[in-house]
């Protein structure tokens, strides 16, 4: 006798697995353009005032999977993804409300 149960654990790692990839490949791009820039700025305007590509880094860095890797490995706290995009999100604004208040 043949199941009519459909099998969805198939699809369900495949989603998950997609997903997953799709989370890395937007965190390494962050990393990249907002790091990237950031050390830029610090680079061709200088560290002050403090707005300059501080925060920029900050995001960057906090976006990055390498952090959320080294912190598990070497202080052994893991990380979830959401709390590298939470604390990468709440840098980006911090530095959109401090260029704010400094203009």
């Amino acid at each position: 006798m043949l199941s009519t149960v459909p099998d969805i654990t198939q699809k369900t790692v495949h989603r998950t697995t997609f997903v997953g990839t799709l989370g890395w490949i937007v965190a390494w791009a962050w990393t990249i353009v907002a790091g990237g820039g950031g050390v830029w700025l610090l680079w061709t305007k200088g560290p002050w005032p403090l707005t300059n590509g501080w925060f920029a880094l900050l995001s960057g860095v906090s976006a990055c999977p390498a952090t959320g890797w080294l912190l598990k490995k070497y202080a052994g706290v893991p990380v979830p993804g959401y709390v590298q995009f939470a604390a990468a999100a709440f840098f980006f604004v911090a530095g959109k409300v401090a260029l704010a208040v400094s203009s």
